[in-house]
């Protein structure tokens, strides 16, 4: 098992050397090494002298920290994750900044990336439904305190060594208003920040209305992790394609092929959840991410307690 923090893109290339080395004092933390680096900055193990524990502290790079929008992100991200106390969020404990260097605190996770996960092919159904169910479980709680992730993909989720997931990276976390007549989960987008048509987020991993620039809800994550579970169960990227435009256009236009045809042995309920959270209309969705937590956890149970998975697999043609 491949025991590290992931965080997007977090590899060092061959040429790049990390901006602190082993052994460095910065603050009061104490950098062990470092554990990968994103388009944002760098992530390092680092022991925290007061408290005497280990934790991970992500420097934003000096390339980017000059810039107004780029530190915005960076504290949009520790601002989103602190907000959010839950089991299956990546604790945050300290904004700071040492001399000219931002850096986010946050909670060491060691265990399995979902992506190095995924290297291999599809999950087993037995493990991939329960991390589908605790993933959704955060997404509630974020969606519940008005946050919107708009960047959830594999890269994004971490499975420590204990079996909790974790969702990782809020840099591109929205905060949601909400209608005083409706639950606080059917919120939409606040874009007084957000030009119109401006597209944010990874390719592969957007919904409809993220990948054509229009305003957005909490039904655009719940996309997103439909094209996670689709690949968990299937092992194939959903509406990958030869480059982004191409990308872009089978996500708005084309329909996803069968898990049946790619899983035989998913079951019927399963695929249910997969095609309602990848409908093009966001109403088609669930109408609140509590609802599609509530529909895998039935679904865990019943696995866990079925004596063969034959039972439950049916076709996956959603009923009329």
């Amino acid at each position: 098992m491949d025991e590290r923090l992931t965080i997007p893109d977090a590899v060092l290339a061959k040429d790049q050397s990390p901006t602190l080395s082993s052994g460095t004092q910065f603050g009061r933390y104490e950098i062990l090494c470092p554990l990968g680096a994103g388009g944002m900055g760098e992530v390092y193990r680092a022991r925290d002298n007061r408290l005497g524990r280990e934790l991970a502290i992500k420097i934003l790079s000096r390339k980017l920290s000059a810039k107004k929008q780029d530190f915005e992100r960076f504290e949009r991200e520790a601002r989103s994750a602190s907000a959010l106390n839950h089991p299956n969020i990546v604790t945050i404990f300290e904004l700071g900044q040492v001399d000219s260097t931002y850096y986010i605190a946050m909670e060491l996770v060691e265990g399995e990336g979902l992506r190095d996960m995924l290297s291999a092919g599809s999950i087993p159904l037995q493990r991939a439904i329960p991390i589908a169910t605790q993933t959704a479980e955060g997404l509630a709680k974020a969606h519940e305190a008005g946050v919107v992730h708009r960047d959830l993909k594999p890269e994004n989720l971490m499975v420590s060594r204990d079996g909790f997931v974790k969702i990782l990276d809020f840099g591109l976390a929205k905060l949601v208003r909400s209608d005083s007549n409706q639950p606080l989960d059917t919120g939409t987008i606040d874009i007084s920040q957000t030009l119109p048509g401006t597209v944010m987020g990874t390719v592969e991993y957007m919904s409809p209305e993220q990948a054509s620039g229009l305003p957005l809800d909490f039904r655009s994550d719940q996309f997103s992790f439909g094209l996670i579970l689709y690949e968990m169960v299937t092992g194939k990227r959903t509406f990958r394609r030869r480059s982004n435009a191409e990308t872009l256009a089978a996500i708005l236009r084309d329909d996803p092929e069968p898990v049946a045809s790619l899983n035989a042995q998913a079951p019927a309920p399963l695929c249910w959840i997969i095609e309602r959270c990848l409908a093009k209309n966001p109403k088609d969705r669930y109408s609140s991410t509590r609802e599609l937590t509530r529909d895998l956890a039935s679904l865990r149970d019943r696995i866990s307690e079925a004596p063969s998975r034959h039972s439950l697999t049916r076709t996956c043609n959603l009923p009329a």
